[in-house]
């Protein structure tokens, strides 16, 4: 376990680059190698015996130096053993759950997590033979009475994509540290300098570091951190599958590692201040964002997080959906698009989908990504197309 009072700042810029030595590059080389040679039979088979753990040289699916450096230096951050780079976010969420479960396994998952964690959910795993319920996410430690004999691991995010609802984190954990079940978080959100969950209970946290790792909208990437026992499995799920990371995509992530404090800082305080300024405007009924009491959770939020993201939920008045449409169309600073967490504005439509608690929240609920613009130049944008949710 990494020592949990270390430098944030310092780390970031430090740690991940080339070994010292003099005349050394301040950055680690791009490598591109597929097969990796030993002098000795007895050197390769020593590395073969070896290659699930990290930072041995075996063959390229399974990581050079760079990959290493930033796997390491991604594993202090989070204060834990472990941590394993996948393609893409998805791809961490995917090969987690193949590893936790098998044919008459039961999940539980939290009703408001990502699109493609539920489509994963009820699609794959479902036809592999897992069991997949979902709950509400504010459930908290009522979660013990959900628990089967069969439940491999219980599945939720900080915060819920689109709706923003904060879990208690510390509630479900202890219920599920207790019954012996694994908890998997995404934890995309937070980034992972505004919480560390393993500290506080979890299990195995997931991301994609195409958001905020990355931070310029250029690289597809994944992160699973977790402590070593528990990093194995998922570690030799993701070599089994052929899961692998692009030499381009592990230097993007280091590189934009190193700007990650100033950006969510700077992201942090535009966030709030957009999000603050679009509670008052008329045509708002309610802004989701986790810092602001109107959202559920708030108080999970303002006792485990020491900062916001720039992504957040408002709910429109309105009801017509070609009003959302035309207020989005109309926007200039803000893009349309699926991701988030680059330096871009973004806004998107989103309908919430529900099982476990139907969503019943009147009105449209539209979910932004605030970025590194002026917020001045977002607030005149909003401004002029706000008058188009008008009855």
């Amino acid at each position: 376990m990494h020592d949990s009072s270390i430098n944030f700042a310092d780390t970031l810029v430090q740690d991940g680059r080339p070994d010292r030595t003099e005349g050394r590059h301040v950055n680690m080389p791009l490598e591109l190698s597929s097969t990796m040679v030993f002098d000795t039979l007895a050197e390769f088979e020593s590395a073969r015996d070896a290659r699930y753990a990290p930072g041995t040289l075996y063959y390229g699916r399974y990581g050079n130096a760079a990959v290493y450096k930033l796997e390491a230096l991604l594993a202090k951050l989070e204060r834990t053993e472990m941590v394993t780079l996948t393609s893409s976010g998805v791809a961490a969420i995917s090969t987690t759950l193949m590893a936790l479960t098998a044919p008459g396994s039961h999940i539980l998952v939290a009703d408001n997590v990502y699109g493609n964690t539920r489509a994963f959910c009820d699609g794959l795993l479902t036809r592999q033979g897992v069991t997949v319920d979902y709950f509400d996410p504010m459930i908290g430690g009522r979660i013990a009475g959900l628990i089967t004999e069969t439940t491999a691991a219980i599945v939720f995010e900080t915060p819920g994509s689109g709706t923003f609802e904060m879990p208690d984190i510390r509630a479900i954990c202890n219920v599920a540290r207790a019954a012996n079940v694994p908890t998997v978080l995404d934890n995309t959100w937070g980034a992972p300098m505004f919480v560390q969950p393993l500290t506080l209970g979890v299990d195995v946290v997931v991301y994609s570091g195409s958001k905020y790792v990355s931070g310029h909208s250029d690289c597809m990437l994944g992160v699973t951190a977790s402590a070593k026992e528990i990093g194995t499995r998922i570690r030799k799920t993701v070599m089994q599958i052929g899961d692998k990371t692009g030499g381009q995509e592990v230097l993007l992530a280091l590189r934009g590692l190193r700007t990650l404090k100033l950006r969510l800082e700077a992201i942090d305080r535009a966030g709030r201040e957009m999000a603050h300024w679009l509670a008052d405007q008329p045509q708002v009924k309610r802004v989701l964002h986790p810092a602001l009491p109107s959202c559920p959770g708030h108080e999970h939020w303002a006792r485990d997080f020491s900062g916001a993201a720039g992504l957040f939920g408002v709910i429109f008045h309105t009801t017509s959906d070609d009003a959302v449409r035309r207020f989005v169309d109309s926007l200039h600073h803000f893009g349309i698009g699926v991701s988030w967490g680059g330096y871009e504005s973004l806004a998107l439509p989103v309908i919430p989908l529900r099982s476990a608690k139907p969503w019943t929240e009147p009105g449209r609920l539209v979910r932004f990504n605030i970025g590194l613009e002026d917020p001045a130049s977002l607030k005149a944008d909003l401004a002029a197309a706000l008058p188009l949710l008008d009855p």
